[in-house]
């Protein structure tokens, strides 16, 4: 009851009056008065509240008005196909635009969509536009997840029971084949949108980044589009010439202060740092320690320590942290001299496409050095696409003509590509180099280099003991090409680097944290049996580091067993010190280390989890232990998961088809997980 409610039912139980007076006395009609004029003003506030005033920050950009509609958006603009990707370092995500643009030679038009971006359940509307087609270009992530930018996506399929009827759709998928859920993603949404009644055209494309991903997708698209004009009754234009996305604005007299220097979202947010942070908004964490790992070798192994203090940023035992690492200056200066340009300029490439979300490829007004240091990827070799438009730029006919040949299906163009950009490792710079007649226009080359994108590490520390510093392991990653050319990692050498005082300042790391499902089990008596030769070793850190504190708090901790690896115990034997002090205070209840080339026979991993066999079984039979696998998908962690197939057979008494599905019951269960990369 309200306060008008109170004063409503008191004041309207007035004494026994008098008969001779008059019905209301002036009072009473006062009050009378004044009870009505609070009903009415209550029930009216409550018919339209008070809106809470908004206080904007001043460096806050308006509220967005973005169309969240995208057939509204398709008829508005004429389009008939959408590309939408799921993609989580960019690749998805640049296939989609390669899409987006083809139609337009065949007679359509096309625009690319972030699945994160419109309202999915509008899906069936696309019915309402005629010859129309939904593409998908999706990634599958880690253990056969969705893409962050395709979760709700993803969620809305399994749960929607809406009819696609007359939706057109097709599907590549991109994956690897070394992971045990192959291409999930790309299977589950083509296998998914047909039970919904939508109409499969074109045949799921499996795109193979342990493979050639970038010829798979060619392969691909050069059979799709001729089958999508026949589905459609259109005819190619046959345009073969280049079509810009976007177009160069140079800014000759600008505020330096509006100009982008690195932020990957708001303006100056490397200066004034505000939380929450993420992918857009990533915190600059500076660096404490930064030391080499391994004591000799021809390797450079390195553990990093990055502050969070004051971040308000989370973290658990199993996470990842993303760092986004910067280009090699040398390499952009080289870039800028072979290309004859001022790469201080001050520039905006803008969408020529209005209606586009996409306003920039990166952020802009920025420079080109800017641009080629912190937003555009330089060092991979480039994509078949990027070398067809180039190709426009080459006066050596020769030079135009393989470059056009390398970015066929045909399999003496696929051979070149293959040898002369792959196997040699050529990135741009390199083709510029050895390609002379080749000098294309930087803000062209700028519109067509991927992004630089975040790289993910397994986080080497726990919250509970280091609630402030996240640790980083990792190995530098340095080789020569086919071409006698010295390939250095993009983020190793970037990280090796980061000193911890540079000139008197601190170096800072740009980072936010990625969620995992890789977690030590829910009741600390369960043991856990972690496998992670070399730099696999990194999140294991984190979970001794857990199980230790859990052990200090009281808890009943169950066996705690790792086993890990390098190549000589003099050399590299990663947080040997650490390790045998964990050993020796019994968080570690046995630590096995593979020293494989300590003999004439090669030891790894699997041949002492093969050694340890009766134990091993025990554990994971009796004493419902949880298995965790970290490091190299494409021989170790295949290698260890025959091993346990092995295990199972002989003391379970299984065939391998049995063994095989008793692993597969784990890893259903959470009890076998794995944080592995190829």
């Amino acid at each position: 009851m309200t306060m008008a409610d109170v004063e409503a039912e008191s004041s309207t139980q007035p004494e026994a009056m008098e008969e001779e007076n008059p019905l209301f006395s002036n009072l009473d009609l006062f009050l009378f008065t004044l009870i009505a004029g609070l009903i009415i003003y209550w029930f009216m506030s409550r018919k339209k509240a008070e809106p809470i005033p908004e206080f904007k920050k001043l460096d806050q950009p308006a509220p967005s008005t973005r169309e969240t509609s995208f057939i509204e958006k398709m008829k508005k603009t004429g389009r008939n196909i959408v590309v939408f990707y799921g993609s989580q370092t960019g690749t998805g995500e640049e296939f989609a635009n390669r899409l987006s643009k083809d139609a337009q030679r065949y007679g359509m038009k096309g625009m690319a969509a972030d699945p994160e971006e419109y309202d999915m359940s509008e899906l069936s509307r696309l019915a309402e536009i005629g010859n129309s087609l939904a593409i998908f270009c999706m990634a599958t992530y880690g253990e056969g997840d969705p893409t962050d930018n395709a979760q709700d996506f993803y969620d809305w399929l399994q749960e929607t029971d809406g009819e696609l009827d007359g939706v057109n759709y097709t599907v590549f998928a991109l994956g690897n084949k070394t992971y045990e859920h192959y291409n999930a993603m790309g299977a589950y949404v083509d296998k998914r949108l047909e039970e919904l009644g939508a109409k499969r055209v074109f045949d799921l494309g499996m795109g193979d980044d342990d493979g050639n991903l970038e010829e798979d997708f060619v392969t691909w698209r050069e059979q799709f589009w001729p089958a999508m004009c026949e589905h459609f009754g259109v005819e190619a234009s046959g345009e073969d010439s280049s079509i810009r996305q976007y177009e160069l604005k140079e800014h000759n007299d600008i505020n330096m202060n509006k100009v982008y220097t690195g932020e990957l979202g708001r303006l100056k947010s490397f200066e004034t740092q505000k939380p929450p942070f993420d992918a857009k908004n990533p915190f600059l964490a500076p660096v404490t320690v930064n030391r080499k790992l391994n004591k000799a070798g021809d390797r450079h192994l390195m553990h990093l320590e990055v502050d969070i203090t004051g971040s308000k940023i989370r973290y658990e035992s199993g996470d990842h942290v993303a760092v986004y690492p910067t280009n090699d200056t040398a390499i952009v200066n080289r870039l800028g001299q072979i290309l004859g340009v001022d790469l201080d300029s001050v520039i905006s490439l803008n969408n020529l496409d209005e209606e586009s979300n996409k306003k920039h490829p990166f952020p802009c007004p920025t420079t080109y050095r800017t641009a080629l240091t912190h937003y555009l990827d330089i060092i991979h070799p480039p994509r078949t696409n990027v070398l067809y438009e180039l190709a426009q730029y080459a006066t050596d006919p020769k030079d135009q003509e393989n470059m056009r040949k390398m970015a066929s299906s045909a399999p003496e163009g696929k051979a070149l590509y293959q040898s002369f950009v792959l196997e040699d490792n050529r990135n741009i710079l390199a083709i510029l180099e050895d390609l002379p007649s080749l000098r294309p226009p930087i803000d062209h080359l700028c519109e067509l280099m991927p992004r630089l994108q975040a790289r993910y590490y397994s986080i080497a520390s726990s919250s509970k003991v280091h609630p402030n510093s996240i640790h980083i392991c990792a190995v530098l990653v340095e080789y020569t090409t086919k071409t006698g050319r010295l390939t250095k990692g993009v983020a190793t050498t970037w990280l090796k680097n980061k000193l911890v005082a540079d000139n008197g300042h601190k170096s800072t790391v740009p980072m936010y944290i990625r969620k995992s499902q890789f977690r030590l089990p829910f009741k600390a008596s369960n043991p856990v049996i972690m496998v992670g030769p070399g730099t696999g070793i990194a999140p294991f850190m984190g979970f001794i580091q857990e199980r230790g504190w859990l052990k200090e708090q009281g808890k009943e901790v169950g066996e705690t067993v790792l086993y890990c690896g390098c190549r000589h115990k003099k050399e590299d034997y990663l947080y040997q010190g650490e390790l045998e002090e964990a050993e020796k205070m019994g968080v570690i209840t046995k630590l096995n280390v593979a020293f494989s080339r300590d003999q004439e026979q090669k030891v790894y991993v699997q041949h002492l989890l093969r050694t340890n066999k009766e134990d091993l079984w025990r554990q994971i039979h009796t004493d419902n232990a949880h298995i965790y696998i970290c490091g190299d998908a494409r021989n170790m962690a295949r290698d260890v998961q025959t091993a346990f197939y092995e295990i199972a057979e002989e003391l379970g008494g299984m065939t391998r088809t049995q063994a095989i599905d008793y692993i597969k019951k784990l890893m259903t269960k959470g009890r076998y997980s794995q944080d592995v990369w190829s």
